[in-house]
């Protein structure tokens, strides 16, 4: 569903009238905050495979920093390689990497290790590698990124959209009280049962979620 089909699925279930554009009237606009609310609790519930993304880096001689263009600050990472040389990359420590960078002359070679450190001047996240690269080589992460906020009307959503209705009827319920319909404590309830349901459909896809004890 769209971001204005969204706003007007949440409307009819409210029994207010639909709108052409989200922004056309003030209550409209205010669902409209409540969709994108709901969009990112369920973006954060759990690593959705529809917010799969694909973050490459093409190192520099002698470079050790890099920005994870277009991947912000709310990824999960779920793998990373560095596919010239066809290995693994290992996430270590902040204080491994500091220490490895500023105690003596670090190393350089193949790219093996990698932390993260700070943002950029466009919010995103930046990388460090070690050994620090001696050469041009390709660094994959494979990451799970929330989309953007949405503001489109003709934007459409990831993650799934009934999930995103149910959440922001709820929350509208709770905005303007009981009415005579359903209470927003039940609906939310509603809401969390479709949310778990859906996570544990998904989880059976991935043998990435399948955690053996050991």
């Amino acid at each position: 569903m769209t971001y204005l089909e969204l706003v007007n699925d949440v409307l009819v279930r409210l029994r207010e009238s639909t709108v052409s554009t989200v922004g056309e009237t003030t209550y409209s606009s205010l669902i409209g905050k409540f969709v994108n609310d709901a969009k990112r609790q369920i973006e954060d519930s759990f690593n959705w495979n529809v917010l799969s993304t694909t973050v490459t880096i093409t190192t520099v001689a002698n470079t050790h920093a890099y920005s994870m263009t277009g991947a912000g600050q709310k990824f999960q990472v779920n793998d990373a390689i560095n596919s010239t040389s066809f290995i693994g990359l290992k996430n270590i420590s902040f204080v491994d990497m500091n220490r490895k960078l500023n105690f003596g002359t670090p190393s350089t070679g193949i790219p093996s290790e990698f932390t993260f450190d700070g943002v950029d001047s466009s919010g995103d996240t930046k990388v460090e590698l070690f050994p620090i690269p001696n050469g041009v080589y390709t660094v994959m992460f494979d990451l799970a990124v929330p989309q953007a906020t949405l503001s489109s009307d003709a934007t459409s959503v990831k993650v799934l959209d009934y999930l995103v209705a149910q959440s922001a009827y709820a929350r509208a319920l709770i905005e303007r009280g009981e009415d005579g319909g359903t209470a927003s404590s039940e609906a939310y309830a509603l809401f969390r049962g479709m949310l778990s349901d859906a996570i544990a459909l998904e989880g059976t896809r991935y043998v990435e979620n399948n955690f053996e004890p050991v």
